[in-house]
């Protein structure tokens, strides 16, 4: 029996047709939901406005409005706004004494605070009281989340093997489900981070093996029209399974194993530089200046866009000059950052948006590259090294924002550096546009 080229095939059978739209939309579903997991970080984990507790002061004069009681008990900092941190030591004074010689010894909180409910009624911050020396656990509970996709994406894959791709999807829509409400109700941190412990678990779970029963399910019923095309009506009754099998696997050979390692290498460093340049924009978004409502609307609108303009970018400039123009102007963006005072929250807000824009753009050249430089044998490997990639960095960048501690300008250094270096490193990876991939291992041993 003589199998037509593989390419003659999609010719035949169409490549995008009503099928794979419906697969598409299968795909594309869910991710409308999970969306808002990852979003949901930014704004119950938001530091609203604060000062101390205050209310000792009370006690000597009980009429104290609210801006002398501040004026009376919170220091200043350099920038003229209240202490969120410090408050003056209390004491027993008449309140003619203090407004007459005023307090100078300052102290840690030692009342609990009082938060600015104007933008937020609660979030973990508020609840909790994650505030000055405790800041830093919002950073950990963010990377805790990220942990869990990571793990989840390990798990599920084996269990997926052992059990089904369709249960280990709906396995984890339902701990993601039941964890998402215990999330919510959580009494206390702890609680709160193994709740988001395991939603990521179930995040990652789900999002990997949803992806890959909907390219399996394509993948079978794009064999089954092959048979029906290509295999006569007399013959067809003559194949077993076994054969069957063998046909799959004939027609989704279609190119050798690329021994080469150092292509995977550059893309797993592109990777985790562009998302840790992508994270870092999108966990800091509440601290640019600007109300965090209008600037991850910013965010999110300029996604829609940016993933059109690749469609157009990819055909005309090749793989290749997308992804490190993207990469480059991206970093070199998120550099101009630094060159701006700190009080101009629009000139911040402005080109934050633009170096995000331009990371979710190589991301998705990023995806459209990697299918096609990894031939069919090891491009899952690849794919599924490329999402560990990601998980890292994003576990990884709430831990460099809280670098801004010792100094504001770390973490945009870093990683701003990095995605220059990985717009760099693209350089040396080959163009593969209009490139048709080899059909068979002796076709691409002819063409090495």
């Amino acid at each position: 029996m003589n199998m037509a080229d593989f390419g003659d095939i999609l010719r035949t059978i169409g490549d995008f047709g009503l099928f794979q739209k419906l697969i598409l939309f299968g795909l594309c579903f869910p991710n409308l939901v999970l969306p808002f997991h990852l979003a949901s970080l930014i704004f119950i984990q938001s530091d609203p406005e604060r000062h101390c507790n205050t209310d000792w002061v009370l006690r000597a004069a009980s009429n104290l409005s609210s801006e002398e009681q501040l004026n009376l008990t919170v220091p200043r900092q350099e920038d003229g706004t209240f202490s969120r941190c410090l408050m003056f030591t209390p004491v027993d004074w008449d309140i003619d004494t203090i407004r007459e010689h005023g307090l100078n010894q300052t102290t840690d909180c030692q009342n609990g605070w009082v938060y600015n409910k104007t933008v937020y009624e609660a979030t973990i911050v508020t609840d909790f009281d994650l505030v000055c020396g405790k800041a830093n656990v919002v950073g950990l509970a963010q990377t805790v989340f990220m942990a869990g996709i990571l793990l989840g994406s390990l798990l599920f894959g084996p269990f997926a093997e052992s059990f089904g791709r369709q249960r280990a999807t709906q396995i984890p829509m339902v701990i993601m489900l039941i964890f998402t409400v215990t999330t919510g109700l959580s009494p206390n941190f702890y609680l709160y981070m193994a709740s988001q412990f395991l939603v990521g678990i179930s995040y990652g779970g789900f999002r990997i093996n949803l992806m890959i029963i909907n390219i399996n399910y394509n993948c079978k019923m794009f064999c089954l029209f092959c048979v029906s095309r290509f295999i006569p009506e007399s013959a067809r009754w003559l194949l077993d399974q076994g054969e069957i099998e063998e046909a799959k696997k004939l027609i989704l050979r279609v190119a050798a194993i690329n021994k080469r390692p150092v292509p995977e290498t550059i893309l797993e460093m592109v990777k985790i530089s562009l998302n840790l340049s992508y994270y870092c924009l999108s966990f800091n978004v509440g601290n640019f200046g600007l109300n965090i409502f209008l600037t991850q609307l910013m965010f999110g609108l300029t996604e829609i866009p940016g993933h059109i303009l690749c469609i157009f970018i990819l055909e005309y400039l090749g793989r290749k000059i997308s992804l490190m123009s993207t990469l480059l102007t991206g970093g070199f963006t998120c550099f101009l950052i630094l060159a701006v005072p700190q009080d101009n929250a629009v000139a911040i807000t402005a080109l934050a948006t633009a170096g995000r824009f331009f990371m979710n753009n190589a991301g998705s050249i990023c995806n459209v590259y990697v299918q096609e430089l990894f031939p069919t044998s090891v491009r899952q490997t690849a794919t599924g090294l490329g999402s560990v990639a990601i998980r890292i960095a994003g576990m990884l960048s709430p831990m460099l924002n809280i670098l801004d501690t010792y100094h504001w300008s770390i973490p945009t250094v870093v990683f701003s550096s990095l995605s220059l270096a990985g717009g760099a490193l693209v350089f040396l990876l080959p163009e593969t546009r209009r490139t048709e991939l080899p059909d068979s291992t002796d076709e691409a041993e002819g063409k090495r």
